[in-house]
């Protein structure tokens, strides 16, 4: 399949000061979209002007929820030059949710190759200023226009661009966790391990309970026990219980982030032992008041480290040690932000250059 590259007649302005930059407000000029029809697979493959998507009311996404999409960054760096952090790993996540809601796969190297093309015309929206980037976000969706309950036979793949402003901007801050003991996110056998909206939609009721008490997240429990933490809604979970990296297993209901893949990489370098086991909220609450939790953190590609600096669970909250990011998280923010920034080696290969 090749490429077509069409030409952008009415470029936008960009936001001079860098410090107003917002997530997901503005987006770049152009954007990769290709199509999919049953019996020809993808075709029209090409870089277009930014601009919004004519679809059916009978489009199945918007139906029966047939949707996937993806999240990774582009990093400036000091010398200007332009770095992102393990994408090829997001393509093929990219397909492993397709093929989990019932979706045609994309030919990897060729997605990717034409998203690194898509960035290069792009360049000038990756942002300059300390803790920017440029958000990649790559999306399917069903377009069949259908009634029915079955997998469609027509499909939009697409990737948009939105450059998005530092993610701590008054520095690295810990967040306040609501557990929820009543709502879940995911069932065994579910989609819970696919990055589909349909994941995100069932989390914003509780998420929306959460804020309006004062809490920044909500941990989810397992459905079944409703006793075992499994994720946030944007992060994995890791906790320092007992000197060990303790985190919940992938068996379907936990999104395989990437992020949480590499600190589980770097903590094994540092000599700690890692226990992907359930950890059940008692041991997070019994563990905050004897010691035993030293700290907590997430890990995603929005916030890539996220201290914890409380738990609150059937109306008993607690604070995590001094309630200050412990010093585990901040040498794995900060390892992390380097490795991206261009600040340190990267040893492992996860860098892509532009």
């Amino acid at each position: 399949m090749d490429l077509q590259i069409l030409p952008v007649t009415a470029p936008k302005a960009q936001i001079e000061n860098e410090n107003e930059l917002v997530f997901g407000k503005q987006y770049s000029d152009r954007m990769l979209i290709m199509e999919y029809d049953r019996g020809q697979g993808w075709h029209s493959a090409r870089i277009q002007p930014y601009g919004p998507l004519s679809l059916d009311p009978a489009a199945m996404v918007l139906h029966y929820s047939q949707e996937i999409f993806e999240g990774l960054k582009v990093f400036r760096r000091p010398d200007s030059s332009l770095a992102m952090f393990r994408p090829a790993d997001n393509v093929t996540r990219f397909n492993r949710s397709a093929e989990r809601m019932c979706m045609p796969q994309v030919d990897e190297q060729f997605f990717f190759n034409a998203m690194l093309e898509l960035i290069r015309l792009e360049s000038d929206w990756v942002p300059y200023s300390e803790g920017t980037s440029l958000y990649v976000r790559p999306t399917m969706i069903a377009t069949e226009p259908m009634l029915g309950v079955r997998p469609a036979d027509q499909y939009l793949c697409y990737v948009i661009l939105s450059p998005v402003g530092a993610y701590y901007k008054g520095g690295i801050a810990p967040v306040k966790i609501w557990i929820s003991d009543f709502y879940v996110r995911a069932t065994e056998g579910g989609t819970g391990e696919a990055k589909t909206g349909g994941n995100y939609a069932a989390s914003l009721y509780a998420a929306k309970e959460a804020a309006e008490n004062g809490y920044d997240q909500v941990l989810w429990l397992d459905a079944k026990e409703k006793r075992y933490v499994e994720e946030v809604g944007s992060m994995n979970m890791l906790f320092l219980y007992d000197g060990k990296i303790v985190t919940s297993p992938l068996h379907g209901t936990v999104l395989d982030g990437i992020t949480r893949r590499s600190v589980l990489t770097l903590v094994k370098e540092l000599g700690y032992e890692i226990e992907e086991r359930a950890l059940s909220v008692d041991e997070i609450m019994e563990g905050v008041a004897n010691g035993r939790l030293q700290e907590a953190f997430g890990a995603g590609t929005a916030v890539v480290i996220s201290p914890v600096g409380s738990f609150c669970y059937k109306n008993n909250c607690i604070q995590l040690g001094d309630g200050n990011p412990g010093k585990l998280t901040m040498e794995l923010y900060d390892t992390l932000t380097d490795i991206q920034y261009g600040r340190q080696p990267d040893n492992h290969g996860w860098i892509t250059l532009l």
